[in-house]
């Protein structure tokens, strides 16, 4: 099927216009469309993952997250960033404090409670079990990450509806709306898994410096209000699942970038004064 032709259902639907060039990703199909005079961004779901994502923004209701603007089945219509700024930018040109700041409170907004049930959510525990692979694969780095994952795991604080994927390129400049989060996964567990994400974004070229990341986790104590023991400790776990996603995809530079975050998270655990 053309990428077109997946769009065209959609279009007739909710009486769009495309505006822009699509973009595909393994989970979705998306096009930049107006609806009469809104900008609008459309969002086919390939995947269950992202079927269940479409039903979590629908249920954050613009709080946090980019309002739902139409949903049906896999398809999913949303308000579009059109503001200019982008955290990706900031981070790597002066403004990382005030990019990680911005996540943090983004987040702070989707983890607030609701007074409706969230939709069909997955445990936390679960995915980590490319991570008990890697351990058994691998052990090494591996293995202490898993164990802290397991520690971290077995007496959870803090649980909430989780974003899942939190990092600089899903929570977008909306203008006068402000930052708003995009692309959730559906889980469910303790906060500081998402927080952690933070530390770790593979895609940031500097996570892996030492003095960024002891900086960024200072910043996000300070914002979040997170013990920076506990938060260490899921920058470890995490770091640990990241990598061993990557080496399933045989990434293993990327892989190695991991590692060095959970060697910073190690020490800084190991440190007198943590």
């Amino acid at each position: 099927m053309a990428d077109s032709e997946w769009f065209d259902p959609w279009l007739k639907r909710w009486a769009l216009v495309p505006d822009g060039v699509p973009i595909i990703t393994p989970g979705s199909k998306l096009l930049p469309v107006r609806q009469g005079d809104v900008p609008a961004m459309l969002k086919v779901a390939v995947d269950d993952e992202e079927k269940y994502g479409n039903l979590l923004m629908t249920w954050w209701d613009g709080d946090g997250a980019a309002r739902v603007l139409a949903h049906h089945e896999e398809g999913l219509l949303l308000e579009r960033a059109m503001g200019r700024r982008s955290l990706m930018h900031m981070a790597l040109n002066g403004e990382d404090d005030e990019a990680t700041r911005i996540m943090c409170r983004a987040l702070a907004r989707l983890h607030a409670p609701r007074p409706a049930k969230p939709p069909t959510l997955v445990e936390l525990a679960p995915w980590f079990a490319s991570l008990r692979v890697a351990a058994t694969r691998y052990g090494g780095q591996y293995s202490i990450c898993l164990q802290m994952a397991e520690t971290l795991l077995a007496e959870p604080r803090d649980i909430v509806v989780l974003h899942g994927d939190m990092h600089h390129d899903n929570v977008l400049d909306f203008g006068p709306r402000g930052w708003l989060a995009i692309d959730p996964k559906r889980v469910r567990g303790e906060r500081g898994y998402d927080y952690a994400n933070l530390i770790c974004n593979p895609e940031l070229p500097t996570a892996a410096y030492p003095e960024r990341f002891q900086r960024q986790v200072d910043v996000i104590c300070e914002t979040a209000g997170l013990e920076r023991k506990r938060l260490l400790q899921w920058v470890l776990a995490f770091a640990g699942l990241s990598a061993a996603w990557f080496m399933e995809d045989d990434e293993q530079k990327a892989a190695a970038g991991q590692l060095k975050v959970a060697n910073l998270a190690a020490a800084a655990l190991n440190a007198r004064h943590v």
